[in-house]
C-alpha cells in the first residue's frame, strides 16, 4: 500500500481513461466543424471509424499525437473510403 503513494497519478488507469474521454471529446468538436455536422454525430462517427480504433491502440502510437493530427487522420480515412 506504501508503494501506491509514490506512483505517478498520471499514469492511473481511471485518469488514464478520464484524459483519453476529453480527448475524443475534442476529436469530435474538431470533425463537427470541418464536417458541419452536429457534435453528437462527429462522436458517433469517431467512435466508429479505425481512426479512433488506433488511438485506442497503443501499438499504433497515435495516442501520443495531437488532437488535430488525429482528426486529420479521421479526415484521411474517409476520404480514402470514398
Amino acid at each position: 500500500m506504501e508503494q501506491k503513494k509514490f506512483e505517478d497519478p498520471i499514469k492511473s488507469p481511471v485518469v488514464q481513461e478520464i484524459i483519453m474521454c476529453n480527448r475524443i471529446g475534442a476529436i469530435s468538436v474538431e470533425l463537427a466543424k470541418r464536417l458541419n455536422i452536429a457534435p453528437e454525430k462527429a462522436l458517433q462517427l469517431f467512435y466508429e471509424s479505425q481512426t479512433c480504433a488506433d488511438l485506442h491502440d497503443k501499438s499504433t502510437g497515435l495516442y501520443l499525437y495531437g488532437d488535430l493530427y488525429v482528426a486529420d487522420e479521421f479526415m484521411r480515412e474517409k476520404e480514402y473510403a470514398m
